[in-house]
């Protein structure tokens, strides 16, 4: 008797089967925006295997597990500091060093409950609009650091920028500096062991955030640390959207010029800032490392009030969007927003079309070209939907535009890693420092003003006249704009 033939399936079938699998964890399991959730489940029928690919490489299934021991850290919600700040607030006896920073309590309170975003009031911040000018200052201060640097870059190059920061604190370490360089492993993919040997060899540290863990290749598209931070000698701090390349002071064969906004800060925000690098460094390294704020030098004389706000996937919270939001709704004049991307979610682009409609001063300022494609069609889409509603969009045309900023009312302020977009608000690590100052907000102010001589007006008439291949790109770019 003849034994009946094994049938094997084939090959389409396995994937067609496993993408039944993943649609219904996706479903069940992961929880995403109803969006998101029809996007990735037509893009697994509709590109088989490629989709079963792309979803691994944005799922948070690889990484849950991971992101535990960092979210224990995150929130401060029991710092008597911070107890006592909001509590004196509550009663009205807290004494705010400036009007701004008065008459924003209500974002300075949100902050404080959502984000456990401690308010320091004396501050000193200095404000680079020029890559080279900020690397230049960032160089002088390094050299002169005494006891320790510590320092988080999401993107690092072997070029004349990334390479002379490693020959800086390769001579210092040999000075008995403590050393400590944080780098997230796919934006710093190019970086090798050979560029770090000297630095270790002269007892520095460097460490990767979410290295590859499988045969040296990272799959991990989302969940990376954007932040970029550096705390000098306890003192000095910088903070915003700059990072180690030489594309950063605009030398790039894609980009003509690089617009970028980035801060200096000296005062109470300085260990914020670094409680949030050692919170990064510790998980990144398995130590537990732990700040003393006596350490930190005390300053009276400085009057700028701040307050940093980090957000990331390790927290069920989106602390940075919901404070732009609350900036946006809370606006009563202007408001000046830049981004290379402007792909938020409808909370927020309502509330600009509100603004709007509502009589304030909507500025809105994304660079003319994309680094991502599907996103800057889908950013250009959103621009011609708010014109219609009297937001005045811009066209910046001097390079890339990579600044992200927003002023409020000539009082209010934020500036970091965030970008307008749903990556920046859910996917990745960020960090911004809120700021509460007149004379701040109105020099960031005036940046904008001096963009918008380098910049064209995007009118709804100019939109209208947009050629069909745009509007297909807009189309097909909007379909998967949940899962960029």
């Amino acid at each position: 008797m003849q034994r009946p033939e094994k049938r094997i399936m084939s090959p389409i079938t396995v994937i067609y089967i496993i993408n039944i699998f993943v649609s219904i964890f996706i479903i069940f399991a992961e929880r995403k925006r109803p969006s998101a959730t029809i996007a990735w489940v037509m893009l697994l029928f509709v590109l088989p295997g490629i989709g079963i690919v792309l979803y691994i490489m944005g799922s948070q299934l690889l990484a849950r597990y991971r992101l535990s021991s960092l979210s224990s850290s995150l929130h401060f919600r029991d710092n008597p500091f911070l107890v006592d700040q909001k509590r004196s607030i509550n009663e009205g006896s807290f004494h705010f060093v400036n009007t701004q920073a008065a008459s924003w309590r209500q974002l300075i309170k949100f902050n404080q409950e959502y984000a456990s975003s401690y308010l320091t009031q004396n501050n000193e911040v200095k404000v680079f609009t020029s890559g080279q000018e900020c690397f230049d200052s960032m160089y002088e201060d390094l050299r002169a650091a005494k006891t320790s640097i510590n320092m988080e870059f999401f993107i690092m190059k072997p070029d004349y920028i990334g390479l002379e920061i490693i020959k800086i604190l390769t001579e210092k370490a040999k000075e008995g500096v403590k050393i400590r360089l944080l780098l997230d492993a796919m934006g710093c993919r190019r970086m090798r062991k050979k560029h770090f040997e000297e630095l270790r060899r002269a007892g520095g540290q460097v460490a990767f955030f979410f290295p590859a863990r499988i045969f040296k290749l990272d799959l991990k598209l989302n969940y990376r640390n954007h932040r970029k931070l550096l705390v000098i000698d306890n003192e000095i701090a910088y903070i915003g959207g700059l990072n180690a390349a030489k594309e950063y002071v605009g030398d790039s064969k894609k980009f003509k010029g690089w617009r970028d906004t980035h801060l200096r800060i000296r005062g109470g925000s300085v260990f914020d800032i670094d409680s949030r690098f050692i919170m990064d460094w510790n998980f990144a390294n398995g130590q537990e490392i732990e700040l003393n704020p006596a350490d930190y030098p005390v300053y009276t004389s400085l009057d700028c009030a701040l307050q940093v706000v980090s957000s990331g996937p390790e927290s069920a919270e989106t602390e940075i969007k919901f404070a732009y939001l609350k900036l946006i709704n809370s606006a009563k004049r202007s408001i000046c927003i830049q981004s290379p991307y402007l792909v938020p979610d409808e909370s927020i682009f309502e509330a600009l079309k509100t603004a709007a409609l509502s009589g304030l001063d909507v500025k809105i300022m994304v660079p003319p070209m994309p680094d991502h494609p599907f996103v800057y069609w889908v950013t250009y889409q959103n621009l011609g939907t708010l014109i219609d509603y009297g937001v005045k969009a811009y066209i910046y045309e001097k390079g890339f535009l990579h600044s992200k900023t927003i002023v409020v009312d000539d009082e209010a302020a934020s500036v970091g890693s965030a970008n307008f977009d749903i990556r920046s608000f859910e996917l990745n690590f960020e960090c911004n420092v809120f700021a509460y100052d007149r004379e701040l907000a109105i020099t960031l102010r005036k940046a904008f003003e001096e963009d918008i001589k380098n910049s064209r007006r995007l009118t709804p008439e100019m939109y209208a006249r947009r050629s069909r291949w745009i509007k297909i790109k807009e189309s097909v770019s909007r379909l998967i704009s949940d899962i960029l």
